[in-house]
């Protein structure tokens, strides 16, 4: 049974720290695991979690692996569970550098309205009357929040970088003379990035492991799963030993954490195929047919539970969150902006010809 803040040791330069889960109905909020890396003489923080309880875990993980006389700390992604504790590179008394992604900094500075954007959506299909009350909500959870600091810049401030890693080519950013390498990979949310520790072979792919299906109203199904199937290849190449995310308490190696990344896609094509299999039911497949949101979502939670398909932090919310990106994701759009209106797929077809310009013929 593992607790918020407690350590896992990869190596004697890079610890795991563990977060929580989230717990809506007790008011717990959800934090994200945080990797703590010695690479050199800089210390290196992916993400920071929120909380005070977590803060000091991060100290004192700071602290195991050093020494160290410099700072570096990379931000995954906006999300509050992941950056709250951001402004930590101001206090640590060394030199330090903050790096945040350009995509994320509108939602880091007002994130009751990503929220609201993102509740709304499956306002309808969730049965969720007041999107707005249930944002601020979950949004209050995340105390203290401090995602920016003296130091903080965006990524996209550097000169992008092609990044190989064995037989695979990246762009993003390095770090410490290469040692640390920040992969764009933008699938569970517009500005995310992967990170790649190169001397403990260490791939944290932060939120992109969360699941088979993405849940934000910014996430991206085609990017997240080819992150994962590029995360198995670098595996599979030897460029990668150890594999560890943002909310799966656990650190896999090898073979464990090729099968973990085979699961996962698996489970994309399983709910892909399902909700096939959801939209005909409904009659939806042909032009001009329909198929109500909320029974869609309805049975697609029906389905998630039949397929064993957790991810991180499952409620009610998020599986209509990720109910209305399937849609999405098969080719179906809403008719109208109404609450819980229709969706059909447009069918393809040869546009009607133009009429002829008057005095032409």
């Amino acid at each position: 049974m593992t607790a918020l803040g407690d350590l896992i040791e990869i190596d004697e330069r890079t610890v795991l720290v563990l977060g929580q889960g989230l717990d809506l109905a007790h008011g717990q909020p959800d934090v994200a695991n945080a990797l703590v890396h010695r690479a050199g003489d800089t210390l290196v923080l992916v993400d920071t979690g929120v909380t005070e309880v977590f803060r000091a875990a991060l100290l004192e993980a700071a602290g195991r692996v050093g020494p160290w006389s410099r700072a570096l700390v990379l931000t995954t992604h906006g999300h509050l569970d992941h950056v709250g504790n951001n402004d930590l590179a101001d206090g640590l008394g060394v030199p330090a550098e903050h790096y945040v992604p350009a995509p994320d900094v509108a939602q880091m500075r007002d994130p009751l309205d990503y929220w609201v954007r993102s509740f709304a959506r499956v306002a309808g299909p969730a049965a969720l009357p007041e999107p707005a009350r249930t944002a601020a909500a979950v949004v209050a959870l995340f105390q203290p929040m401090r995602p920016f600091g003296e130091t903080t810049r965006t990524y996209e401030e550097r000169p992008p970088e092609q990044i190989r890693i064995g037989p695979l080519r990246f762009t993003g950013w390095t770090f410490a003379d290469g040692a640390v390498r920040v992969l764009r990979s933008q699938g569970h949310c517009a500005g995310h990035v992967i990170v790649h520790l190169r001397d403990p072979r260490v791939l944290h792919l932060s939120d992109e492991g969360n699941g088979p299906c993405g849940a934000m109203a910014d996430a991206d199904q085609l990017k997240l799963q080819t992150v994962l199937g590029s995360a198995a290849l670098l595996f599979e190449a030897g460029e990668a030993g150890i594999l560890t995310d943002g909310h799966t308490f656990a650190v896999r190696r090898g073979a464990e954490a090729v099968s973990h990344l085979d699961g996962l896609l698996g489970q994309a094509v399983a709910l892909q195929e399902a909700g096939l299999g959801l939209v005909a039911q409904a009659g939806g497949a042909g032009e001009g047919e329909r198929v109500g949101a909320s029974a869609f979502t309805a049975r697609f939670a029906r389905a998630v539970a039949d397929l064993g398909i957790g991810g991180a932090n499952p409620n009610a919310l998020f599986t209509a969150m990720m109910a209305v990106n399937q849609l999405h994701e098969l080719g179906l759009r809403p008719e109208s902006d109404a609450v819980d209106a229709p969706w059909s797929r447009p069918r393809p077809r040869n546009p009607e010809p133009a009429a002829p310009p008057p005095g032409s013929g």
